[in-house]
């Protein structure tokens, strides 16, 4: 593998630094560029689904009413219907 020896020069402004490499090749100074560590969480994911508009708005109104996100509820409706389910099987 070919080394990247390049010194990679000194920058005043993260708009020199931009246009630097809008006209040079990054991987020429990979062996200049300081080292960076940083840790990586992934945490859980969202899923979306299409609900209907009147049960929007239905949901909004009693979101609002008990003090909770939409979110919070739906996944909390969610999980009770979930478990009926279970104990049903």
């Amino acid at each position: 593998m070919q080394k990247n020896n390049q010194k990679l020069p000194k920058f005043d402004s993260t708009d020199e630094l931009t246009s630097f490499f809008e006209d040079n090749d990054l991987g020429e100074y990979l062996d200049s560029m300081p080292k960076a560590e940083f840790d990586v969480a992934i945490g859980r994911r969202n899923h979306y689904v299409a609900v209907d508009q009147d049960v929007v708005e239905k949901l909004s109104e009693i979101s609002k009413t008990e003090h909770l996100t939409s979110r919070s509820l739906v996944n909390s409706w969610l999980r009770e219907k979930l478990s009926e389910h279970a104990l049903k099987r």
